[in-house]
């Protein structure tokens, strides 16, 4: 009951890791979180993705396309989850313009009061604005240390670190801690 009134974002493509997205499912709802899952809906009035383990299907019904600063700034939080998620997102239509996950992202790092939640390889998704994480202390997949680095992260080698208003962990698996650490977070603001 601790996110009574607090909306949260998830955003989902395919190849989704199933247990993180379930966790996180139950996780905030026990909450009570005003949970919405984000995705690109391509003008289409939903989507449904496949999980990388199992293959279950996901339906998306919201998008994140077009949001206005308005309703960004409605979100509590903004989460990235593992698995390829966030390098399916990342895709520019238009190779001279930021694919629209990664515009949102940097709409939200101008936003102190939204916290942003990124584990495992959802950081891919700010490769194309490493401006925005430069200098912040943040944990990886140990398969993305180097594209950390070069983005100019402090990488530390925790499984969960928080810098500010960005939340970070390992891997999939860590999403229990992760969750954890944003519910606590979030309930004290």
């Amino acid at each position: 009951m601790a996110l009574k009134g607090k909306k949260v974002a998830i955003l989902i493509e395919s190849d989704y890791f199933e247990p993180e997205i379930f966790y996180y499912q139950r996780r905030f709802q026990e909450e009570q979180a005003d949970l919405h899952f984000l995705t690109r809906l391509w003008g289409q009035s939903s989507l449904t993705f496949k999980g990388h383990e199992w293959h279950i299907p996901f339906e998306c019904r919201e998008s994140f396309e077009g949001m206005s600063d308005d309703v960004l700034r409605s979100y509590s939080a903004i989460i990235v989850p593992s698995g390829m998620v966030a390098d399916r997102l990342r895709y520019p239509t238009d190779v001279h313009q930021l694919a629209p996950a990664t515009e949102l992202l940097k709409r939200a790092f101008a936003e102190p009061t939204i916290l942003k939640g990124i584990i495992c390889h959802g950081m891919w998704l700010m490769s194309a604005v490493p401006e925005v994480v430069r200098g912040r202390r943040a944990v990886v997949n140990n398969n993305l240390i180097g594209d950390a680095r070069n983005m100019g992260i402090d990488f530390v080698d925790q499984d969960l670190v928080v810098d500010r208003d960005l939340v970070t962990a390992r891997t999939g698996d860590h999403a229990p801690i992760f969750a954890r650490r944003i519910i606590d977070m979030l309930a004290c603001q």
